[in-house]
């Protein structure tokens, strides 16, 4: 019998079901509900849920749709469509209308499965997109629904309930694709990142290598399984090693140190806007009794990096990444506070100007990465090979991101390209601005942005400070304008404060800038100046 190549979902899954079948590997929470997989139940269901596929006629290399929030489920199709040579599509279930149908046509997806909270929204562009055929839907609700015209809608748990099929994984080769991760569309149509069975294979065995797991962590997250980070970061080292992950049904802030105490979670994932969002909970006595020692963080701002630590009582592993790939990576105890590491092994980069020349070390530019081995970078777009090569242009992989590599090749993330905010002449850090407002107890998440400057000076910009209000607080702009002028410098003050119900998030809790323009130029309601 020849040895199973594990980088492959379905034979990684398959091999710890035969090895270790009894290991609880995942645990799903909801607001004190849980589910529990071992690697057997990944595996059978992963098999039943590749039946219920197989019996509405997909064929290997056809695309479907996964349109949930965490449950145990998503792993499971991920296995099922591994099994049946299929690509899936994970989409933020709060998408909808438009963007939802765009994503669905430019995949070609003939099915879809789906929580049913988001069916209504499939439904409402089901008609707009005629490769959709069938819908496997989880939830109780599936009675609601009819046959919606030529979209099929089935409950995917009576196929849960039935018997194991015998089935053989139909995937050969790590090089064949495994899923379309589209981007966030925060500037346009999102692009279907081709994502093929060696990426998630190589990241599985980060685990210990960059991300510092160690044998016996229980790794915790809230963000979404349709974004790479939860994915990468938590799922495929924790199948690899055998973890014990626990994933919350989504993120919420207010939460997610009592499920870490539960569990007895070791570690946990945050994104940019997470960070601030905890960090403006107010403080208690018991911070940092939790069982957390590590936090990997994709954007902890220099400002509030160390308190963050003490308070928490937590080391900081800080890294940069995109799913098209290029890697930096700063351990717990090396490097400079407030960098995001440097280069990981089996990359170069290099920084540039807005021309192509490489600037000197500790000159902002954009970052750019090729592989060390001499080969050219190279990126799949989904029906995009237009914007792949612009991507790739010269071999080199264009990040998009503005950074500072010093001379020891610590890299210091400073701001998407042509995303900085630009104040009287000066480049401002949102981070130092978002420290101090998070720090008010009549604000319970913030988020700072540039807007064009009412003055019409060319290049410049007005600062905004998008507020979500602390519950049960009485909110006045004029306290939050005194405190801000109180404890920054005159030039970082905002000029606006917008306050807002919640701020627009995607998935992988990423703010949506254009949003929050839209909201700040159409509905002056709740727009407080200076």
């Amino acid at each position: 019998m020849s040895e199973l190549n594990t980088q492959i979902i379905a034979n990684l899954v398959a091999e710890m079901a035969r090895s270790h079948p009894d290991l609880d590997v995942l645990t799903f929470e909801d607001n004190g509900a849980e589910e529990i997989r071992t690697y057997r139940d990944l595996w059978q269901n992963g098999l039943r849920i590749a039946g219920a596929l197989k019996s509405r006629g997909i064929k290997q290399g056809e695309r479907f749709a996964i349109l949930m929030q965490n449950h145990p489920e998503f792993v499971e199709a991920m296995v099922a469509s591994a099994i049946l040579g299929t690509v899936f599509v994970p989409i933020d279930p709060r998408t909808k209308g438009e963007k939802l149908a765009y994503m669905l046509r430019d995949s070609g997806c003939v099915g879809a499965i789906c929580g049913d909270y988001a069916l209504s929204s499939l439904m409402e562009c089901a008609a707009s997109v005629p490769s959709l055929h069938w819908c496997f839907v989880i939830g109780p609700q599936i009675a609601d629904y009819p046959r919606n015209g030529t979209l099929a809608i089935l409950g995917l748990r009576s196929f849960l309930a039935g018997a194991v099929p015998e089935l053989t994984v139909a995937v050969q080769s790590e090089s064949e694709p495994m899923q379309l991760m589209y981007t966030s569309g925060t500037t346009g149509d999102p692009k279907a990142i081709l994502v093929r069975h060696a990426r998630f294979g190589a990241v599985s065995m980060h685990g210990e290598a960059l991300f510092g797991y160690r044998p016996g962590d229980r790794p915790y997250t809230g963000l979404s399984l349709t974004h790479g980070n939860a994915q990468f970061v938590t799922l495929a080292p924790s199948l690899k090693m055998g973890l014990r992950a626990v994933f919350s049904r989504k993120f919420t802030k207010s939460r997610m140190w009592d499920v870490m105490r539960k569990y007895d979670c070791t570690s946990f994932c945050l994104l940019g806007g997470m960070v601030t969002a905890i960090y403006s909970e107010p403080r208690k006595p018991n911070d940092a009794d939790n069982p957390a020692r590590l936090v990997i963080s994709a954007g902890m701002p220099a400002a509030i990096w160390e308190d963050f630590a003490k308070r928490f009582g937590v080391d900081i592993i800080e890294f940069y990444g995109a799913v098209e790939g290029g890697m930096t990576i700063k351990p717990a105890d090396k490097g400079p506070i407030g960098s995001c590491g440097q280069v990981v092994p089996g990359l170069i980069a290099k920084v540039v100007d807005d021309d192509g020349n490489e600037v000197p070390r500790g000159t902002p530019g954009e970052i750019l990465f090729r592989p060390a081995n001499g080969l050219p970078s190279t990126v799949e777009y989904f029906n995009n090979s237009e914007a792949a090569a612009k991507k790739t242009e010269g071999g080199w992989l264009h990040s998009g991101d503005i950074v500072i590599m010093d001379d020891d090749g610590w890299v210091f993330f400073q701001h998407r390209k042509g995303g900085g905010i630009r104040h009287n002449g000066e480049f401002l850090n949102p981070a130092f601005i978002e420290k101090v407002l998070a720090e008010h107890p009549a604000i319970d998440d913030v988020h700072v942005y540039g807007i064009t400057a009412k003055s019409g000076a060319p290049g410049e910009q007005d600062v905004v400070a998008a507020v979500v209000a602390a519950a049960g607080v009485d909110f006045d702009p004029g306290a939050i304008f005194a405190w801000c002028q109180s404890r920054l410098e005159t030039n970082m003050i905002p000029s606006f404060i917008q306050l807002l119900p919640e701020l627009p998030k995607t998935a992988s809790e990423k703010i949506q800038p254009r949003f929050l323009l839209e909201k700040f130029e159409n509905e002056p309601d709740g727009i407080y100046h200076r």
